[in-house]
Parts: C-alpha cells; sequence; structure tokens
C-alpha cells in the first residue's frame, strides 16, 4: 500500500471519533493505509488537559511513530507544512487543515497521494456516511465489565430507554451563551412524552446534580448516571448512552455519537436547534441528521 493517510487526533471524545470517522473513510476509498497521531493533538492543550480515548473502540489502525509524527522539532515542522499547504490547491495538499466548520464535500472525492496529514474535526457524517457498516464496526465500544455498569445496562434494556444529555459549557445550571436553555430540554421531554408515553428517561451529564434541574419529570421516571466520572471512564457512560432507544442530546458531540451509535433502527432524536460558534459550535451545515428532530 503506497498511500498513507496520518490523522492527527485531538478534542474530547466526541469530536476524537469525528476526527477518525473521516480518516477512515478516506483511507478505504483510496485504498491508503491509515495511521493515527494519537499524541501531537494534546501535548499542547493545557486547558482541557484532554488525553487520547480511542483505545476502547474497535479500531484497526496502527499509532504513528514518532517520524510520522513530525518529531523532533514538531511544532515547528507542522507549520512549515500548514503555510505551504495553505498555498497549494486542496487536491494537492500534503497537509489538509479543514477550512471553517461546515461540511466541506471536496474531501469526499480527495485523491490521495502518497503521504496526506489530515488535520481537522470533520463534524458531519457527510464525510463517513457512505462507510456507516464498517464505521459502526470500527466504534463498537469495548463493554465495561464492572458491576455497576452491567446492572445499569441491564435497567436500560428491560424499558422504553430514552437517554437525556446535559453538557455544562458555562457554570452548572446558569443561563450562559453556551448552555442549552432548560426551555429545550422541557420541550424536548414533552415531545419524547407524546411519542414514547411510557419512556423512562436516563440521565447523563458532567454535572448531574445541576442537570437533575433542568429534567421536569418525577424521580420514578428518571434515573441519573454518575457513577462514571472522569475521563478515562467517558467512554463507560458514552456506551450505556448508545445502548438506550431514543436521544435528547445536548448541543454537544458526546451525545452526538452517543445517539448515532444507538442500534435501533426508528430511533427517535430530538437535538438542540441552536446556531452557535465557539467552544460549543453548534447547529453548522451537515452537522445534524436530516432525520433528527431539531428543537
Amino acid at each position: 500500500m503506497s498511500h498513507k493517510i496520518i490523522a492527527r487526533i485531538k478534542g474530547g471524545l466526541g469530536n476524537q471519533l469525528f476526527c477518525y470517522a473521516a480518516a477512515r473513510r478516506l483511507a478505504l476509498v483510496n485504498n491508503a493505509e491509515l495511521v493515527i497521531d494519537n499524541v501531537t493533538g494534546f501535548v499542547r492543550d493545557r486547558q482541557y488537559r484532554r488525553q487520547y480515548m480511542l483505545d476502547r473502540f474497535h479500531i484497526p489502525a496502527r499509532k504513528a511513530t514518532p517520524a510520522e509524527r513530525l518529531e523532533p522539532f514538531e511544532r515547528y515542522r507542522r507549520g512549515i507544512m500548514q503555510w505551504w499547504s495553505r498555498r497549494t490547491p486542496f487536491t494537492e495538499r500534503c497537509y489538509l487543515e479543514q477550512e471553517g466548520i461546515d461540511f466541506d464535500e471536496r474531501l469526499l472525492s480527495l485523491k490521495v497521494r502518497g503521504i496526506l496529514y489530515l488535520d481537522g474535526l470533520w463534524q458531519s457524517e457527510g464525510y463517513f456516511k457512505d462507510m456507516e457498516r464498517t464505521i459502526r464496526a470500527d466504534l463498537r465500544i469495548q463493554s465495561p465489565t464492572d458491576p455497576h455498569n452491567q446492572a445499569m445496562v441491564e435497567q436500560i434494556q428491560g424499558t422504553q430507554a430514552v437517554a437525556v444529555h446535559v453538557r455544562w459549557f458555562d457554570a452548572p445550571g446558569s443561563v450562559g451563551p453556551y448552555n442549552a436553555a432548560a426551555d429545550y430540554y422541557h420541550r424536548a421531554i414533552a415531545l419524547m412524552n407524546e411519542r414514547i408515553p411510557e419512556a423512562h428517561y436516563f440521565l447523563f451529564s458532567d454535572d448531574p446534580v445541576a442537570a437533575r434541574a433542568q429534567i421536569p419529570l418525577p424521580d420514578r421516571r428518571l434515573t441519573s448516571i454518575s457513577h462514571n466520572q472522569g475521563d478515562e471512564n467517558a467512554y463507560a457512560d458514552l456506551w450505556l448512552m448508545s445502548q438506550c432507544q431514543h436521544f435528547i442530546t445536548a448541543n454537544s458531540t458526546f451525545s452526538w455519537w452517543g445517539a448515532w451509535l444507538g442500534q435501533k433502527q426508528e430511533k427517535i432524536v430530538i437535538t438542540p436547534d441552536l446556531n452557535k460558534t465557539g467552544k460549543s459550535s453548534w447547529g453548522f451545515i451537515g452537522l445534524i441528521p436530516l432525520k433528527w428532530l431539531r428543537v
């Protein structure tokens, strides 16, 4: 195999999955080797201190060597490649950065020649929809084996389970510029109750106590999941979320993937009808699948 794609993985778990899925599809259609750079996207993440989290999935790609990560002097060498590629036609670049956040259909027909460095979040199923079966196989999550998660998944599978995700980008409980408003959850739950009257809701959040105050449901209809704390256990929450039958997402790529990975054919997915930029970019072209309901 003479062609190679080196995919730079970065961001939280949801964004890492987008990085991978777009790169995997591009490698498949070009008969190119996919190599995962699991280091350079995180070494300077001093604000969030995120780490590579895709080892819990069934990803058939090897990790990049130091040379493939452009070491030594990685930051300097990457900067030169970025500078040169920005002055090169899209189809001839050896270092491909995402331009903007909207879906860019040019990636679908790109012909890979030699080594291509792929650097972007690529937040749209449009980048891999035609390879959905393969992506789903790759992104099977290794099931947690601890008793707490096993008991929880039995509860989820025994009911009409709706996953509700509340993500706090601003202070928990605040009406900040990035949090989805409490009114969204009220309207989403009302709509879900019309469709699934017997639903039981499972609440996922980075602050479950503050999130509970957002959800207008009696305790008998809501189970708050709070035992998988920390980035190292994010995969377990995503696994539990994906076992649910229906979904109310936050403006978050984490619950985007929880809903997308759900196996039910006729699942209902409700998502915020928001247009935001910045740390919770949402509503841009290509992000929200056509079958999902915007509220």
